[in-house]
């Protein structure tokens, strides 16, 4: 149990890493996601392949894949837009709402009851980014993409709950990178052609036009990103899960952020960058994040 713990943190701590590896890589937040869902893929392919795990996916559920696969790619455009908009803190902060859209969105998509303390729960969250928003309103447009891309995570989390468990996931992973590389392709060919790659640069892009190919640096970053924090995480997640709680686990991966927010700290000092207002406002939204795990314990209590 001790050693299943261990590797489920160091899974959420990798995870952690990916907004600091956001803001060092030079890419645009598109032409990021592009690489990382690209060598993702390939490297999945090649454990499967090695280990020969390919499995059958019936027509139905792969069209469900290919969709969540697309969420999932314009939810990291999203992600990686605020870190290059704002900063790693910021993203990762919007990003720890998505439990509450979860429980909102939920209800809708399963056909249930609302709670109303769940609704609660979800304004003392939104208070919290307005908070964000009112003392660091110069991260105006990082804080809604961090919000798009909190929503985005709350409904192909709630997607993924109908197929999870028909399949290995790793097949499943492949074909849902797959399938939001070539979503994230699509839209790159068009904005090229088009002429307006203009509205996908970051601010500290003083080029004028996407940066295509990585600087040397960069290559080494997107395989950390790829390697370390999407298949490595997820290997050492899934080996954890055959040993600890849904309790647990879910409760391990709410540090994410925390762990994302101290590394930003340390590797960016971010902490110099934030106004005191920001830290009210990610009291509120972790206040609201506690709340809702303390109803999990009371109505789920963890197996012993």
């Amino acid at each position: 149990m001790k050693n299943a713990l261990l590797r489920m943190h160091a899974a959420v701590l990798l995870w952690g890493f990916t907004g600091i590896l956001g803001r060092a890589i030079s890419l645009d937040a598109p032409v990021l996601v592009w690489y990382r869902m690209l060598l993702t893929a390939a490297f999945m392919a090649v454990i499967l392949t090695f280990r020969k795990q390919w499995v059958r996916i019936r027509r139905r559920d792969m069209r469900r894949l290919v969709l969540i696969g697309c969420l999932i790619g314009l939810h990291w455009v999203a992600f990686y837009g605020s870190v290059k908009f704002a900063n790693a803190s910021v993203a990762l902060i919007c990003l720890s709402t998505a439990s509450i859209f979860v429980s909102l969105l939920d209800p809708l998509v399963n056909r249930s009851r609302y709670d109303l303390r769940e609704l609660l729960l979800g304004m003392l969250a939104i208070v919290g980014v307005y908070l964000i928003y009112r003392f660091q309103s110069f991260y105006g447009k990082g804080i809604a993409y961090g919000i798009v891309a909190a929503v985005l995570s709350a409904v192909f989390t709630v997607l993924n709950k109908r197929i999870a468990g028909k399949y290995p996931v790793r097949p499943m992973v492949f074909y849902e990178m797959a399938a939001g590389w070539v979503l994230i392709s699509l839209i790159l060919a068009v904005l090229l052609v088009s002429g307006l790659e203009g509205l996908l640069l970051s601010p500290d892009n003083t080029t004028g036009s996407l940066l295509l190919t990585p600087l040397p640096a960069d290559w080494l970053w997107l395989a950390v990103l790829s390697l370390c924090c999407t298949v490595w995480a997820q290997s050492l997640a899934l080996s954890a899960l055959k040993r600890l709680s849904a309790f647990t686990v879910t409760l391990s991966v709410n540090m994410e952020p925390v762990y994302g927010i101290l590394l930003a700290f340390v590797f960016f000092r971010e902490n110099k960058e934030l106004h005191p207002g920001f830290f009210i406002g990610m009291a509120l939204i972790c206040l609201s994040v506690v709340l809702q795990m303390l109803r999990l314990i009371r109505f789920h209590p963890p197996k012993r």
